[in-house]
């Protein structure tokens, strides 16, 4: 898990998204609502395919407007293979970490990289990727 995730609130702007991407050299932000409840996640991808390549605005679209479908987490007190479940189950690249109501990490491909097995990293690629 990465710790010192932030999180960007729901009605900011995606051109905020994107400076504080830059800022914290990141490539993608969970996304919360007023009272620091997961929304979603935004990507750089996102803003980049969802955003620009349609011809909207950064300085005028929400970052709620992106989110889409049921968020997915992870309790901090998971182990490794519930995440995995997750990750794999859903298709997802990255996983945010949630304790007593409140982000704490994020999970993602790179982590899964660095700290699994080859083996283990080749069944998380084929179920994420291979679809």
């Amino acid at each position: 898990m990465h710790p010192g995730v932030r999180w960007i609130y729901r009605e900011e702007t995606l051109d905020r998204a994107a400076q504080l991407m830059r800022e914290l050299d990141v490539g993608a932000l969970p996304v919360s609502d007023q009272n620091e409840r997961l929304c979603g996640i935004v990507t750089d991808r996102d803003i980049v395919v969802k955003c620009v390549a349609m011809g909207h605005d950064p300085a005028d679209t929400r970052c709620a407007e992106l989110c889409e479908g049921t968020p997915r987490w992870i309790d901090a007190n998971a182990d490794v293979s519930e995440a995995l479940h997750e990750m794999e189950s859903h298709q997802i690249k990255r996983l945010p970490v949630i304790e007593n109501k409140k982000l704490v990490g994020m999970i993602s491909e790179a982590e899964v990289a660095r700290h699994l097995t080859d083996d283990q990293v080749a069944e998380f690629a084929e179920h994420v990727y291979a679809r």
